[in-house]
C-alpha cells in the first residue's frame, strides 16, 4: 500500500494542476474520432510538435451502413436536340449583344463625361488666363501711373531748380550792380 500511495504521489508531482483538473471534468478518455459522414471518418493523431495532426479514412461502400447517406452519381445527360442547341446559341448570342450594347453606352457615357469635364477645364484655364490678363493690366496701369507721377514730380523739381537758379542769377547780378 505505501509503495502505491508514493507512486500515486511522484504521479501526482508530474501532472500540472490544470491537467489535474481536466481530468475531474473529463474522466472519460476523449474520443479520437472527430467527425464521422457517410462514408468519411476524420481521427486526431497524436499532437506533434507542429501542430495537430488527422487521419482521413474513406470507406469502401460495402462498409456502408443503410441508414448512412448514400452519395448518389451526378445526373446523367439527357441528349439535347438540334433545334435546343441553336435556341441557346441564339440566347447567348442575344446576351452578347445586350452586353456589347451597354458596353458601348458605358463607353459612350463616358466619353460625354469626360467631354464635359474637358470643356469645364477648358472654360477655367480661359478664365484664369483672362483674370490674369486684367490683373496684368491693372498693374501696368499702376505702374505707367506711378512712372507718369513720378515723372511729374521729377519736372515739378527741375522746374523749382530753374526758378530757384534764376533767383540765385538774379540776386547776383543785382549784387554786382549795386556793388559795381
Amino acid at each position: 500500500m505505501a509503495s502505491t500511495a508514493s507512486a500515486y504521489k511522484e504521479k501526482m508531482k508530474e501532472l500540472s494542476v490544470l491537467s489535474l483538473i481536466c481530468s475531474c471534468f473529463y474522466s472519460q478518455p476523449h474520443p479520437s474520432t472527430i467527425y464521422q459522414y457517410g462514408d468519411m471518418e476524420v481521427k486526431q493523431l497524436d499532437k506533434r510538435a507542429s501542430g495537430q495532426s488527422f487521419e482521413v479514412i474513406l470507406k469502401s461502400p460495402s462498409d456502408l451502413s443503410p441508414e448512412s447517406p448514400v452519395l448518389s452519381s451526378p445526373p446523367k445527360k439527357k441528349d439535347v436536340s438540334l433545334e435546343e442547341l441553336q435556341r441557346r446559341l441564339e440566347a447567348a448570342e442575344e446576351r452578347r449583344k445586350t452586353q456589347e450594347a451597354q458596353v458601348l453606352k458605358q463607353l459612350a457615357e463616358r466619353r460625354e463625361h469626360e467631354r464635359e469635364v474637358l470643356h469645364k477645364a477648358l472654360e477655367d484655364s480661359s478664365n484664369f488666363s483672362r483674370q490674369a490678363e486684367r490683373r496684368l493690366h491693372h498693374k501696368m496701369e499702376l505702374s505707367r501711373g506711378l512712372r507718369e507721377a513720378h515723372l511729374a514730380a521729377l519736372r515739378e523739381r527741375l522746374r523749382e531748380k530753374e526758378l530757384h537758379a534764376a533767383e540765385v542769377r538774379r540776386n547776383k547780378e543785382q549784387r554786382e550792380e549795386v556793388s559795381g
